[in-house]
């Protein structure tokens, strides 16, 4: 369905990706987001990190809940930033990733309960991603819970990037945003090592192409 709703829109702008959203919400049951959304409605007062291009949808939803709201576009300002540090003397790209860090991840001295990443490790170029989940970690209070997706595989129309909007029920809403070519599509095994120092991992099976994962500090 995903395909079918999103790819006449994808040939249209392919040769100008558009910031932002643009175009249908298609929902689409999360597992993850089912086991979240029951935490939130349960506690109040939680510190939560939205990743992605602001959703008014988001902020209404969390906020009406009683939860705080900080927001980042991890994947976005890593594909657009001017990060390219030219070559060492093996002709390897160098990257100034802790300039990344500190300009897209300074949450003065905030910590979060909850995290929603979505898909934007599978998008961020290589050597921030590793750096990007350790500063996460770092960044989370002692039992704090980050749900992320991520693509299967690294072709086919359900790679396209999307903005995340969450719900009243346990779908969440994919709305198409500005596209960034996919990087990596992750195993099981991979997420498993990527998040090896945190205390628990979480897997639903995988629908569409994209696997879910709740990862605990």
């Amino acid at each position: 369905m995903l395909g079918r709703i999103f790819a006449k829109k994808q040939e249209s702008d392919a040769a100008s990706p558009v910031a932002g959203t643009t175009g249908p919400r298609v929902p689409r049951h999360s597992g993850g987001w089912a086991v979240l959304r029951k935490r939130l409605r349960a506690e109040s007062g939680l510190r939560i990190l939205d990743v992605g291009f602001t959703s008014p949808s988001n902020i209404n939803y969390l906020a009406g809940l009683g939860h705080s709201l900080f927001m980042a576009d991890l994947d976005a300002d890593a594909c657009t930033g001017d990060w390219h540090r030219g070559e060492d003397d093996e002709g390897n790209p160098l990257w100034d990733i802790d300039g990344y860090l500190q300009q897209t991840l300074d949450f003065a001295g905030r910590t979060f309960d909850i995290a929603l990443i979505w898909t934007a490790l599978d998008y961020l170029p290589e050597p921030f991603v590793v750096p990007v989940v350790n500063h996460l970690h770092a960044s989370m209070n002692p039992g704090g819970q980050l749900l992320a997706f991520f693509h299967t595989r690294t072709q086919g129309e359900e790679t396209v990037r999307c903005r995340f909007h969450v719900t009243e029920t346990d779908d969440v809403e994919m709305q198409y945003a500005q596209q960034f070519p996919i990087q990596r599509a992750f195993t099981n095994r991979s997420i498993e090592r990527l998040f090896a120092q945190w205390a628990g991992l979480k897997q639903f099976l995988a629908k569409d192409n994209v696997s879910e994962a709740i990862i605990t500090r």
